[in-house]
């Protein structure tokens, strides 16, 4: 095995690590923070800042293992089809969050004009939204944890 292949499993590790840790700090820390301390429209902001960010860094993580995973001589055939298939779970979440539900509650939020979604009649509509979105991060969390564990 040369230099370069006997570190595919090291890099494989550091990048599932990078994705897990970026999706664990920003659902489970940082945005419970900003909420509890910023108003609704301006924490809205401020999440919604990071989960633009955090949609790319899932886009370049998937990018990176997959072809990690594909040029890994140390990896069975078996072992690099689970591990795309779960890359390709995790991305498929991420698009749905990027593509699909944060530009629709975007949308939401502007359309509801000055007094905030809360007081829209759309609220009920982008809290069922909302609560779809947090699942699909939970999903994306779980399976970066199981990617965090077979990376190795």
């Amino acid at each position: 095995m040369t230099a370069i292949a006997a570190r595919l499993p090291a890099a494989r590790l550091l990048v599932a690590a990078l994705w897990a840790g970026a999706l664990w700090v920003l659902g489970y820390v940082a945005a419970p923070a900003v909420f509890s301390i910023a108003s609704g429209t301006n924490a809205g902001d401020i999440v919604g800042s990071f989960l633009h960010r955090l949609a790319w860094i899932s886009f370049a993580c998937a990018a990176l293992m997959l072809v990690l995973v594909r040029f890994s001589p140390d990896l069975a055939a078996g072992r690099k089809r689970f591990l795309n298939l779960l890359v390709l779970a995790m991305l498929a979440c991420a698009l749905v969050m990027y593509v699909g539900l944060q530009p629709a509650m975007a949308a939401m939020r502007e359309a509801a004009g000055p007094e905030g979604i809360r007081a829209s009649p759309l609220w009920t509509k982008f809290a069922i939204m909302h609560g779809v979105s947090q699942l699909f991060h939970l999903i994306e969390s779980i399976l970066a944890a199981v990617l965090l564990v077979k990376s190795r």
